[in-house]
């Protein structure tokens, strides 16, 4: 039986976009991940906060890899809602999902994503989506 958590991590780094925004996918459990990313200026917006766009990205991609690591194989994101309550500022950005409801064929995750100045954590934006098996 191959390990899904290796097979994610191996998989995430795969990602040319991942790798391009210097994200790290920091731990895998059987239905959650965390992914992290430093805050640069070159992933902020005219105001000084993080680009929407990156905190998107992560919860996105945290709520797919929290799926498919439950659904134990490849998966893609079928749909996802996001609300930004707080802009996002800080030394870098953290990403938790977790799959609430996990079928044969797709899961139902929901993230957080945190920006984190002086190892204090603040919400700055909570995510929905599903997520479906590709294989």
């Amino acid at each position: 039986m191959p390990d899904i958590h290796n097979i994610a991590r191996e998989i995430f780094e795969a990602q040319p976009f991942s790798q391009f925004l210097g994200a790290k996918l920091v731990s895998t459990g059987p239905t959650e991940a965390e992914i992290r990313i430093d805050i640069t200026d070159n992933l902020k917006q005219q105001h000084g906060f993080v680009h929407g766009g990156v905190v998107s990205y992560l919860a996105d991609n945290a709520i797919t890899f929290a799926g498919g690591v439950a659904l134990g194989g490849n998966a893609l994101t079928s749909e996802y809602k996001i609300n930004y309550v707080r802009p996002a500022t800080g030394t870098h950005l953290i990403a938790r999902a977790q799959a609430k409801s996990v079928g044969k064929r797709q899961a139902v995750c929901s993230a957080e994503i945190y920006a984190v100045q002086d190892g204090v954590e603040k919400i700055c934006a909570i995510a929905q989506g599903t997520v479906v098996r590709s294989d």
